[in-house]
């Protein structure tokens, strides 16, 4: 099976390698995270846990408090219910595997994207619309800053 086309979500960019949002199977994508980029806001999956697996540069990553700077073959487990959040402000850019179970599929970050990138700030009420259907809840009520 061959990688999806990337996705772009601001800065980030998303390349699924196994979309298992059809069948609620495991997920599989590369995250790119270039220095400095805007992230999602710290949050939680209501039906999803989620492990990242840094393949190259250096990804901050939180979960449930507990902050880590992943480099190379480091990981993270976020288990459902979880708080997590990631950056990246070191200089180099960072990339990662992400496994989700179940996957919320590339729509999810499709979705983020016709918000995020439909130019000026983000509607935040639009973006928590689009988490929520997917049973992502930010960690501060009103945080929603995805790009």
């Amino acid at each position: 099976m061959s990688p999806s086309e990337p996705i772009k979500v601001g800065q980030l960019e998303i390349r699924y390698l196994i979309d298992g949002a059809a069948h609620a199977g495991l997920g599989l994508f590369e995250l790119v995270i270039p220095a400095g980029s805007n992230v999602p806001p710290p949050h939680s999956h209501t039906f999803n846990e989620e492990c990242v697996y840094v393949l190259e540069g250096t990804l901050r990553y939180s979960v449930d408090g507990e902050t880590r700077d992943l480099r190379p073959g480091d990981w993270m487990r976020t288990p459902k219910g979880s708080v997590h959040g990631f950056t990246n402000p070191h200089r180099e850019t960072a990339r990662a595997l992400i496994v989700l179970a179940p996957d919320i599929g590339a729509q999810y970050f499709r979705d983020v994207a016709d918000v995020v990138n439909s130019g000026g700030p983000p509607d935040h009420a639009r973006l928590l619309a689009v988490m929520a259907r997917y049973g992502l809840v930010p960690a501060v009520p009103g945080a929603a800053s995805a790009s």
